[in-house]
């Protein structure tokens, strides 16, 4: 379908929002929750409108700006796998918001504003990077969504300044790098519309030139997905942001990097000549399965839980990572799958991590004890079940696509994956086992001379988001079928 407006209004909802917010500060101090709220759930309806009708027709939904064809004009597309990634994202933020309107208040207080507005910049950032069919503009929208991202970390703890730095610096690095190579095929293809670049890149074989700008994209946009050993600015960027930008960063930042990878590992580049020709995959695949142990072994020595769960998100990118580089269709559905269930677990998780901080006034382990499952049982039953389906145990989400990505290594006799991938689970079962059993077996000091605590649950607002997620991870894993045959195998590449 050409010149449908479905696909740009995704993007210019939450840019119309953005500029919206900061004129609501003369209003009520809930008009800008309201607005960033609204605006999310009108881009959740425009997303899954995208989803509905690229699944039911088959066909890519093309929008040209100013009424300018490719490759002068620029171009917008929504097919299968991007309006899935906008639709992700959209529905995290939804819950995240929905969970974190008290939150921003406590945590950032006096800061509303700019943290919704930054919000919604970061929103229509991503969603342009899903959307574009141009890697100039992907480039564009990279460096919106970068900063918005940076100003959120921002607005964290005392040390958050410095985390955001650091991670300004890192990731203006690996957007250089990425905009090094796309000027790299420009030089050697004279295009930057997608759909040209692939169609020549497709039919001969790769120059010097051409070869590097991959490896620069892969690198560039290995810093954003925070890829071992490219993950320095992750771990401090989770830990001091506050609770409610963490549990939107940590779910979907990544993610839509790892969307850039698999658009240009599998839609622009020859498949075949970047697995054999070029040992990019088996690159992939090693940086990953190393992340996975390093995320996981450093994860288990942390004190902090906020903490742990951003050494675990570097393990759960290599997870992803490692499903890309097998560059089979296991490997794809592995990698698609995990995104979607790790955006999940993570967003619970962190959700649960401020709701926490909100009663304990921090995130220490030391501070936990079984009071916790008397004085809020439904947020660590929560807790426990995203636990769960983090190491990997049925039926929940998490052990699906750790099932394909099995499969996908048997498929290819790289049984070394298969041991990579038991090694994670079993370190996640250590260091998730830690914070289960403070929780629940051992006792408040004291205890024996003190009544019962009563049970002191985060406020409806706050468990109601934690809930569903958390229910939706055993729906998700129960449902993995449907999802896998209905919904991730039309987004098979050709080649595949």
């Amino acid at each position: 379908m050409t010149g449908d407006h479905s696909v740009v209004l995704i993007p210019v909802i939450f840019f119309t929002a953005a500029l919206l917010v900061p004129l609501c500060r003369r209003g009520s101090r809930r008009w800008p929750y309201w607005v960033a709220l609204v605006s999310s759930l009108l881009g959740v309806a425009a997303s899954g409108e995208a989803l509905w009708r690229t699944l039911s027709t088959g066909e890519a939904i093309h929008y040209h700006l100013a009424g300018w064809r490719p490759p002068m004009g620029i171009e917008l597309i929504a097919d299968p796998l991007s309006a899935f990634f906008c639709l992700l994202i959209t529905v995290v933020t939804v819950f995240v918001l929905w969970h974190g309107r008290s939150l921003v208040e406590s945590e950032t207080p006096g800061k509303a504003v700019p943290f919704y507005s930054c919000v919604m910049l970061l929103l229509g950032g991503l969603s342009g990077i899903l959307l574009t069919g141009d890697l100039f503009n992907l480039y564009v929208f990279l460096e919106i969504s970068s900063i918005a991202g940076y100003a959120l970390v921002a607005i964290g703890d005392k040390r958050a300044p410095v985390a955001s730095f650091r991670y300004l610096i890192l990731g203006t690095i690996g957007a250089s790098l990425y905009l090094l190579g796309v000027g790299f095929l420009f030089m050697t293809v004279g295009s930057l519309n997608m759909g040209d670049i692939a169609s020549v890149l497709q039919t001969r074989a790769m120059s010097p030139v051409e070869i590097s700008a991959l490896l620069l994209i892969v690198l560039g946009i290995g810093v954003k997905m925070a890829l071992f050993p490219l993950h320095g600015w992750l771990v401090d960027a989770y830990t001091h942001a506050s609770s409610t930008a963490t549990s939107l960063i940590a779910p979907i930042g990544t993610k839509v990097a790892a969307y850039v990878l698999i658009r240009a590992l599998f839609y622009l580049f020859d498949t075949d000549l970047v697995r054999e020709g070029i040992p990019v995959m088996n690159a992939l695949a090693v940086m990953g399965a190393v992340g996975m142990l390093w995320g996981g072994v450093l994860a288990m020595a942390q004190t902090d839980l906020k903490r742990m769960l951003a050494f675990s998100s570097v393990g759960h990118v290599g997870y992803i990572a490692l499903g890309i580089g097998l560059a089979s269709p296991l490997g794809f559905i592995a990698a698609v799958l995990h995104t979607l269930n790790h955006s999940v677990m993570k967003a619970v998780l962190f959700l649960i991590c401020g709701s926490l901080r909100q009663k304990l006034g921090d995130n220490a382990l030391d501070s936990m004890n079984n009071s916790l499952r008397l004085r809020m049982p439904w947020t660590m039953a929560a807790f426990t079940l995203a636990a769960i389906s983090m190491i990997g145990l049925p039926p929940t989400a998490g052990f699906f696509s750790k099932w394909y990505l099995v499969l996908g290594s048997l498929e290819q006799g790289k049984w070394h994956w298969v041991i990579v991938i038991v090694l994670s689970s079993l370190f996640s079962v250590v260091y998730f086992f830690r914070v289960l059993e403070r929780v629940y077996l051992r006792p408040q000091e004291g205890a024996e001379e003190e009544p019962a605590p009563a049970r002191d649950e985060s406020r409806p607002s706050m468990l109601a988001p934690v809930l569903i997620l958390s229910a939706s991870l055993l729906l998700l894993g129960l449902g993995n079928v449907m999802i896998v045959n209905h919904l991730i195998r039309p987004m098979l590449p050709a080649g595949f």
